[in-house]
Parts: structure tokens; C-alpha cells; sequence
């Protein structure tokens, strides 16, 4: 995988493989046998085809897609199964949180995050518009590729991670619940009159699925979508089920490891079922605020706020050091150039739980403040992310979080995947 380092070439931020080869028909017809909706004679067997990446979902079915009959309505489903649904229609659990994170380590989840986000970039102007709004670099991305990016303030203060796909008349970002909103508002806003781009809000009209765990690549081999496995991160391909859309992009919001499914309401429960069908486990919100700490991916509100930037976050795969001007890119071109940066976001595991906002001390001295917090699968395990001073402490150290709560430094995946450019020697430091 390609990272946005200084000695990077030019196409960097998760930068992805552009693949030429045309989809083939799949055999992914599987698909209609595994369960009823998707069931279909032999001589419509082309009702679910794959097609080559220069296709949209666009392309395949608008948008505004009809709501599903009531009884095929995919919570209501999932509630009927034993799954607890809250009043904004989350699924907290399926009441079996400790086997599914078993299986994010040793098997396969399936998780639905269709409460996440997602924003419709359309347009002729909105990949230049997109490069100019968020820190990636948009403009060497071609159609079926994909890359995370960040939204920043003009002074690189952290507003969300974005999952981006380019498609043939659109891109697609996938952001966080409670940003999401926000998010398109605050790009409406920057639209000026000559811009031909449009932004819309579509998460009611669409539904979004993660699979994940080391087994991921086998239920994709399973469905005879096994072209996707081994593909660049953000690699994203295109499919219909009897009229319907579904895309299928390679990675997740949580991990490179794994593939993310886009489809319609009307579709959803099918494609739901198809998957556990398949061996994957279930795994709901509350196991998955675990899994997000204990990976390490930062989240609005907690770890990307107003008090911290994003090289504080450590997001340096999602950055371009080589494009030009964009939103933040001065306060961020100081901070590498100076050495600015002057904490960073660790995990640490804790002897007792722990208040989000407690502060963390060495030898008495403040030296950062804890952002999130979770109990392990054992009542014993305690777990939190925080930031800490550069100086104060890295990696197997020992810190003090509140009063008395004893706390060990470690690493992260999420984190520990990202790529910072090499330290330099010369230059003045940022004091």
C-alpha cells in the first residue's frame, strides 16, 4: 500500500492500483440461490452481473431508490432474530459481543453501519473540488479506486476520517454518523456559483455493510467475487441484483483487512442473510465502539476535535505532502517542516476503568488526557486511547491516568499502520 510520505510519488493518501481489466460476468449468481429474494430461473441467470470498473452505481439505478415493502424491512428482520435496535435504528447487539470480536481476530464479522454517512460528490468539477477540500490527493485517483482522507479546519484541526470511492460520475464518502450532517453542509457551503458540483446526503437511500476478519477473503472466494481479494485498498467494483446496485469496495471504515458492501434498503436483508449464510458472525455497535478503540481508529467527538491536529492523530496516510493548496495545508506544512508535532495518539491499557477527559501524568506532570474507554472481553481488561506528549512517554512506558490508575503505553493497529515521514535533521525546530 502506498502512503503520503515526503520521498512518496506524486499519487499519495492511501493512493490505490488502478486496475484495467474488465470485470468478467461472475458466478456470483450464487448469490440468488443462497437465499429466496435472490433466487432466479436459469435463464435470467445475468440478472446479478458483474460489471467493469469504469461502471457507477449511478450508471446502474438512480439514487432514489424506493422504499422496501414493510415486510421486508431489514431491521425490523434483524430485530425478529433477537438483535437489540435502538430508537435511531442502530443495532447495539445481537446479544454475542464476545464471539463476534472472537471472530474479528479469528474468523469473519459482518457488521452493519449503514448509520455511518454517506455523501454523494457529483459533478465535472467535484474531484477538483474534493482535493481541494480535504487533504488527499483526489486529482491522481482514477475511476475504481479508492483512499481515506481527512476533513480538517483551515488550521488542521481534526473534523473526521473519510472512506473515499472514485466512481465513473461520482464520488462517494463514507463518514462518521455525527459528522455526516455537518459534512454536507459545510461543503454546500464551498460550492461556489461556476462549481459544477453537487453534494447530497444519501445514507436514508442506501444500506452499508462491513465484513471483516481473516476469513473475509474467503466468504468474497465463497461468492465468486474473489477478483476483489488482494486488491488495493479502496479498489471498488459494481453489481446489480435483480435491478438493484451494489457495490463492493475492497477494506473498511475499521481495517484494509475486509470489504465494505454498499446496496439498497429493498436489497439489504437479503444480502444480510447471504452473508451469514456464508459463516459470518454478526457484530453490533457496542462491540464495535470496542473494536474502534482497541484498534485504535480515532472518532469525532473524542479523539478528532477542535484540540488536536491531524498529524496529532496520526493520520499520515490520508495526508498528500506533494498537492497543492488545500484546506489546512499551511498549518500542516509548518508542523512537518518545523517538527511541530507535539503529541501523539497512543493506546494504553489501564489497571481499572477510566473517565474519558482524565488527565495522564508522569512523575507528577500532565502530560496528555485520555479520549476514549472500554472494558476488555474479560472484566479485568481495561482499555483506553489518549494523547500524550512526544517526550513524555512511547511505546511499553508507564503512565498515571486520574489519580492512581496505573497505565502502560502501547501501539495500535490502526495507528501503527500509518507511515510519517522520515525525521529530517536540518531545519529549525518548533518550539
Amino acid at each position: 500500500m502506498t502512503t503520503a510520505t515526503a520521498t512518496a510519488p506524486p499519487c499519495v493518501a492511501h493512493l490505490v492500483s488502478h486496475s484495467t481489466a474488465r470485470l468478467q460476468h461472475s458466478r456470483a449468481a450464487l448469490l440468488l440461490h443462497l437465499n429466496a429474494a435472490f433466487r432466479t430461473k436459469k435463464t435470467t441467470k445475468n440478472n446479478l452481473s458483474s460489471r467493469n470498473t469504469s461502471s457507477t452505481i449511478a450508471a446502474a439505478l438512480p439514487f432514489e431508490l424506493s422504499p422496501p415493502p414493510i415486510d421486508h424491512d431489514f431491521l425490523d428482520s434483524v430485530t425478529a432474530e433477537g438483535a437489540k435496535v435502538s430508537e435511531e435504528g442502530i443495532i447495539e447487539t445481537f446479544e454475542n459481543d464476545d464471539e463476534a470480536l472472537d471472530a474479528f481476530d479469528n474468523g469473519v464479522v459482518v457488521m452493519d453501519l449503514s448509520h455511518f454517512g454517506r455523501i454523494r460528490a457529483s459533478g465535472d468539477d467535484r474531484v477538483q473540488f474534493l482535493h481541494n477540500q480535504t487533504t488527499a490527493n483526489f486529482e491522481c485517483l482514477s475511476e475504481g479506486q479508492g483512499c481515506e482522507t481527512v476533513f480538517v479546519t483551515p488550521t488542521a484541526r481534526t473534523i473526521d476520517i473519510a472512506y473515499a470511492w472514485i466512481m465513473k460520475k461520482a464520488v462517494l464518502l463514507m463518514v462518521s454518523p455525527e459528522t455526516c450532517g455537518n459534512i454536507t453542509e459545510m461543503l454546500n457551503k464551498y460550492i461556489f456559483f461556476a462549481d459544477k458540483v453537487e453534494v447530497q446526503d444519501i445514507t436514508k437511500q442506501t444500506c452499508l455493510f462491513a465484513l471483516s476478519g481473516p476469513k473475509s477473503s474467503e466468504v468474497m472466494a465463497n461468492l465468486n467475487l474473489g477478483d476483489l481479494v488482494g486488491q488495493p485498498y479502496g479498489t471498488n467494483r459494481h453489481y446489480n441484483v435483480n435491478g438493484m446496485p451494489i457495490t463492493v469496495g475492497v477494506g473498511n471504515i475499521i481495517s484494509e483487512e475486509g470489504f465494505s458492501l454498499l446496496t439498497s434498503p429493498a436489497a439489504a436483508d437479503s444480502v444480510w442473510k447471504t452473508l451469514l449464510s456464508q459463516g459470518a458472525i454478526p457484530l453490533g455497535s457496542n462491540a464495535w465502539e470496542k473494536l474502534r478503540i482497541t484498534q485504535g481508529r480515532p472518532a469525532p467527538g473524542k479523539e478528532l476535535t477542535n484540540d488536536f491536529n491531524v498529524l496529532e492523530a496520526g493520520l499520515w496516510n490520508s495526508i498528500s505532502l506533494n498537492k497543492g493548496c488545500y484546506k489546512g495545508q499551511e498549518t500542516i506544512s509548518r508542523l512537518i517542516t518545523y517538527d511541530g508535532v507535539k503529541q501523539r495518539l497512543w493506546g494504553i491499557h489501564l489497571s481499572a476503568p477510566a473517565e474519558p477527559g482524565s488527565p495522564i501524568t508522569v512523575n507528577g506532570k500532565k502530560v496528555g488526557k485520555l479520549t476514549s474507554y472500554t472494558t476488555g472481553r474479560k472484566e479485568c481488561d481495561h482499555f483506553a486511547l489518549g494523547y500524550i506528549k512526544r517526550k513524555a512517554a512511547s511505546d511499553g512506558d508507564t503512565v498515571i491516568v486520574g489519580e492512581k490508575i496505573i497505565g502502560t503505553v502501547v501501539n495500535v493497529p490502526f495507528l501503527s499502520r500509518q507511515s510519517p515521514p522520515p525525521v529530517k535533521n536540518s531545519g529549525p525546530r518548533l518550539n
